[in-house]
């Protein structure tokens, strides 16, 4: 009786509340993201698989295979999350360095938040472990090169075009070499740990690549 009560009083199907399937789906990605970049920290790319992220994620592997084609699709989607979350964090909506008019400043600030990033734990591990397997590894390293930094890298030549037009460099300097002044010694240092990194060092970048070495 009390189950063929239950049953009566329960509103019908349709006018019962539905589950959000986006936000699970969201919730589901999410988990995906930070299994995948915390596998790949602790045992490496070559060890990370499509199993062990969906494990550790607590979704079924057909989920993952749903949405990607590979773990290295997975990782750079994560990536890409996770710059998508610093730029949120830092309350910026655009994908380009701003422009202020003042060259130096603007490259200043955006070197100083990619050192913080790079000193983000979140972050760190697994890019040293994608770098590392990026040298021996051609294929993903091509990959996460076109997708992932080449578009970081196009802010700067778009920034330092800018300046041209502005006449603050001169017109025949070519900005993807230009950028490579302060980015590189950046990269190098954070990937063989020839040196600390900090804001006070990147900006020191800045000023020798703007202002050259000899005497003025």
């Amino acid at each position: 009786m009390a189950a063929q009560k239950s049953a009566h009083t329960q509103p019908p199907a349709s006018e019962r509340p539905h589950p959000d399937a986006g936000r699970r789906s969201q919730r589901s990605r999410r988990a995906i993201y930070d299994a995948a970049l915390a596998l790949v920290a602790e045992v490496g790319y070559p060890k990370t698989t499509i199993e062990g992220i969906a494990a550790r994620a607590g979704v079924g592997k057909q989920t993952i295979y749903r949405w990607w084609s590979s773990k290295a699709d997975v990782l750079l989607e994560a990536f890409l999350d996770l710059g998508d979350q610093a730029a949120q964090a830092a309350g910026q909506e655009t994908y380009a360095i701003p422009d202020t008019g003042d060259l130096a400043a603007d490259l200043k600030n955006v070197l100083r938040a990619t050192v913080d990033e790079l000193r983000d734990p979140r972050f760190e591990a697994p890019s040293r472990a994608l770098a590392a397997e990026g040298v021996v590894n051609e294929k993903l390293g091509r990959e996460f090169v076109t997708k992932l930094l080449e578009p970081s890298l196009q802010l700067y030549v778009d920034r330092l075009r800018s300046a041209q037009e502005a006449g603050d460099l001169r017109p025949e300097v070519d900005p993807r070499i230009a950028l490579e002044l302060f980015v590189s010694p950046l990269a190098q240092r954070w990937l063989q740990h020839t040196g600390p990194i900090s804001h006070e060092y990147t900006d020191t970048l800045v000023d020798y690549a703007l202002h050259g070495l000899a005497p003025r």
